[in-house]
């Protein structure tokens, strides 16, 4: 939420490492408890709508529970450091960066 998402090619080394899988995402950096204690959604509000972001939300319990970085403090790894990871090892190519225009969570 938030955060870039990358469209990956798969290569040959791809079946042979890996069956034909990837990421599918950077997982999780906190629980989303400890999110919900220690991010405030409107904090969060704030960091995307600054981004550029238009967000829509049924509650604010999830803002925090899917958080992009809010300081130092986040919800998900780093999803570039994760691609650069498997662009590395050769398991998938980067083909296109995209960043999120909208968010809705419901």
């Amino acid at each position: 939420m938030g955060t870039c998402s990358y469209v990956l090619l798969g290569t040959e080394n791809w079946m042979k490492e890996t069956f034909g899988s990837t990421c599918h995402g950077a997982g999780r950096a906190q629980r989303q408890s400890a999110c919900r204690q220690q991010l405030n959604y409107e904090e969060v509000l704030n960091n995307l709508e600054g981004k550029g972001n238009a967000i829509r939300v049924a509650s604010p319990k999830l803002i925090t529970e899917e958080a992009p970085e809010v300081g130092d403090r986040k919800a998900y790894k780093d999803e570039s450091a994760v691609v650069d990871i498997c662009d590395q090892a050769g398991i998938s190519r980067k083909c296109l960066k995209l960043r999120p225009m909208a968010v809705i969570k419901g």
